[in-house]
């Protein structure tokens, strides 16, 4: 029984070792050098956290042409083995600066390094490229001796170089080739020794006698880390450089201001971060080694998909080729057919003119024929003879040849085509749309609108997401609503009112999708959208307000009666208030609008009112006394004191020359008789849009940035009967009705007695 036991507490060391054993070589990339790619040797700690051998370090600076900037020379070891072919063996292979560089830059009367001048007054900064993420870095005047050693690091290199035996023993870095295994270390001499080298370097009698020998060591280290300015232990943290600090770099003004902590406290907090992010990876070993899976499932797919795009592309460029084959073939054919016509035509031609020549053919004929006696017999026969001879006579005396030799028609133009070819590619996604916000906006619908870069491939369709934020997080993945649309725009039916939708886009081709668009939020009106016209048929000096065809904007023309008052300055000028209204009637519920105020208006009241308080207005409109001779009220005030605690009949903001005034109370007043309340009120830019929000049933009227929905003013409102939009204006202005994105449909409407078909 016991036997049993003891075997299986030894297989579990065993299986324990193997592990560890496994783990550390794991972990052998994790120690390498990115420069000379063995493992670290008095690695130091660059600025942007990499690190890099000292050595490897100098030896890069040196290549860069920076001289006496090598590092620390309190790191720097002391005994005889400090020269570089006994200090590290693989610095004998490396490639020194050459001489007549060096002496190059040293005549030329630069200092310490390139570019420095001694004295001189702004001295250059060395820039370190850093071998691991292919940046330059800065090391500051000082260069590597301002760098602090990672001691953590040696430790765990040689802690693995003792679990998995690198390198075999260790030999002395004084003994003349071929080196003994070394038996003795000393920290004070940074060398090891063999026992006979360790006796010739440390005499009896001299003070290298008093050195303590160690065990034999490749990395010897301070017994803490040394702030690199000071010499001294460093005992604090700067969270603001991100640098460990000492007692004297904590009074420079360089740590000035900045957040100091004691070393404790960021070595407990790391230490905790650490510990959090390692504990976390090692609870999901079953995620990591599923994606594991899904990685290299990726891997196996990515190489029949690639086999499977090379197999596709040879395919098209050989159906290419033969297409090209074959109308070379084609052309060929013509060519030859068209040459073979023109040697039967000359090869015909050349036989007529071969029996012109004497004694054959043609001529030979004719030369019997004339020895013809017999008159009869001439006649009939050269007759025909004569026709042909006459031919053959204006055939030689107007020669040319009966085709040409030329085949110039048969030249091919295949500019085109080898543009073509030239450019042919791989097709690629659509890029990112880019959302065009000048054109993006919500009201009674949301209406998006994008556009692809210039350079972008076309998109077949694109794919519009959109979602909620104001809504509780559901667990799991983000639900976004999709909609798939031809154009460049899109229009979304029905959104919840009071919310905020964030909507992007993305393009689809043969290819696939392309990357989405810059998510854009879009805040939804607090109500439902009130849909109305412009009523031209009400409201006091009609004549001079001019009412858009479409009955979405009025602009409101002073004129003579403007002018002429300007003649009772001195005593008093009267001016009539200009009123048009909705043609709707809201009489329940929540409704919303919005409308744009020119910014040169002069002074305009945008709001809402009671209908048979409006109708009383319009037959008997008290004149508007001149804000400038009134002492109880101001041009640019928008509200009125309340004298009774019955709520108003008009709830109205006052906007003039691009400012609009806000009462100092919560509530306005400001009536069609032009007195209004609060002298002492502010002024706020006026917005592009300006929102109303009427609530009938709490009989409050909200004004809003109807851009960001920005609360403006909230006024309370007599809601006992039905209840009209209504803008009003003194001197001159203009106001634009927000459009509906939709198309609205027709509707009857009723306003005191009066029907109108919308």
């Amino acid at each position: 029984m016991a036997e049993g036991e003891d075997m299986q507490t030894f297989t579990s060391i065993m299986d324990a070792l193997v592990r560890i054993s496994t783990s550390m070589k794991n972990m052998e990339k994790e120690l390498l050098c990115p420069v000379c790619q063995e493992m670290y040797k008095q690695p130091l700690v660059l600025p942007c956290t990499h690190n890099v051998c000292q050595a490897c370090a100098r030896e890069v600076l040196g290549q860069q042409g920076y001289i006496g900037h090598g590092g620390d020379p309190s790191s720097e070891p002391t005994s005889p083995a400090s020269t570089p072919s006994t200090r590290s063996p693989r610095l004998s292979r490396r490639t020194l600066p050459k001489p007549d560089r060096l002496d190059r830059l040293l005549k030329s009367g630069f200092g310490t390094y390139p570019g420095r001048k001694r004295g001189a007054l702004h001295p250059q900064v060395i820039m370190f490229p850093c071998p691991a993420c292919q940046g330059d870095v800065e090391l500051g005047e000082r260069g590597l001796a301002g760098l602090f050693r990672n001691l953590t690091l040696e430790r765990v290199v040689e802690r693995y170089r003792q679990s998995v035996s690198v390198g075999g023993a260790i030999l002395c870095q004084l003994c003349k080739p071929p080196p003994l295994e070394a038996t003795k270390g000393c920290t004070e001499c940074r060398a090891t020794f063999c026992n006979e080298c360790f006796k010739l370097f440390h005499p009896w009698g001299t003070q290298k006698a008093q050195h303590e020998p160690t065990l034999p060591t490749l990395s010897f280290r301070p017994k803490g880390l040394m702030c690199p300015d000071h010499k001294e232990e460093v005992t604090h943290y700067c969270k603001t450089c991100q640098r460990l600090v000492c007692q004297l770099c904590r009074v420079r003004r360089t740590h000035s201001g900045h957040k100091i902590t004691p070393v404790l406290s960021a070595y407990q907090a790391l230490k905790d971060k650490l510990t959090k992010s390692l504990t976390y990876i090692l609870g999901n070993q079953d995620t990591v080694q599923t994606q594991i899976c899904e990685l290299e499932e990726a891997v196996r797919h990515t190489e029949v998909s690639g086999q499977q795009a090379k197999e596709e592309v040879s395919q098209l460029v050989r159906g290419l080729g033969a297409v090209l084959e074959e109308k070379r073939a084609s052309l060929l054919q013509a060519i030859e057919e068209c040459q073979q016509e023109r040697l039967a035509r000359l090869s015909a031609q050349i036989q007529e003119h071969r029996s012109l020549l004497d004694g054959s053919g043609l001529v030979g004929y004719a030369q019997e024929v004339l020895k013809e006696t017999d008159q009869p017999c001439f006649v009939q026969a050269a007759k025909q003879l004569h026709n042909r001879i006459a031919r053959a006579t204006e055939a030689l005396q107007t020669f040319r040849p009966a085709a040409s030799s030329s085949f110039r028609h048969c030249q091919l133009d295949v500019g085109r085509e080898m543009k073509l070819l030239t450019e042919l590619n791989f097709l690629r996604v659509p890029e990112a749309p880019v959302i065009d916000t000048q054109r993006t906006f919500a009201y009674d619908q949301i209406f998006l609108c994008w556009r692809l870069p210039p350079h972008s491939p076309p998109a077949w369709h694109y794919t519009v997401e959109f979602r909620r934020t104001d809504v509780p997080a559901q667990p799991g993945p983000t639900r976004w609503q999709r909609r798939e649309v031809r154009g460049t725009s899109a229009l979304l039916e029905n959104p919840d009112t009071g919310s905020v939708y964030v909507l992007r886009v993305r393009g689809c081709n043969k290819a696939g999708y392309g990357e989405y668009s810059e998510d854009v939020h879009l805040h939804t009106p607090p109500a439902p959208v009130l849909h109305f016209f412009l009523d031209g048929r009400w409201g006091a000096s009609r004549e001079r307000l001019a009412i858009s065809k479409d009955q979405r904007a009025v602009r409101s023309v002073p004129g003579l009666p403007l002018l002429l008052a300007a003649d009772r300055l001195l005593t008093g000028c009267h001016l009539s208030v200009d009123v048009v209204l909705g043609d709707v009637a809201v009489t329940q519920g929540r409704s919303y609008w919005a409308c744009a105020v020119d910014p040169a208006s002069y002074l305009v009241k945008v709001g809402v009112g009671l209908e048979s308080k409006l109708q009383e207005s319009f037959q008997g409109a008290p004149d508007v006394i001149s804000p400038r001779y009134d002492p109880d009220s101001g041009h640019d005030s928008g509200a009125e004191d309340a004298t009774v605690e019955a709520s108003p009949p008009f709830a109205f903001l006052t906007i003039g020359m691009g400012k609009i005034l806000l009462g100092s109370g919560a509530s306005s007043n400001a009536g069609l008789t032009g007195r209004d309340g609060p002298a002492a009120g502010c002024t706020v830019p006026l917005p592009p849009r300006l929102g109303i929000c009427l609530d009938y049933e709490r009989g409050r009227v909200s004004f809003l940035d109807a851009v960001s929905f920005r609360g403006l003013l909230e006024c309370p409102l007599d809601c006992s009967g039905p209840v009209c939009p209504a803008f009003c204006f003194i001197g001159g202005g203009a106001v634009q009705l927000q459009e509906p994105v939709g198309t609205k449909p027709e509707r009857k409407v009723t306003i005191g007695g009066f029907a109108k078909l919308d």
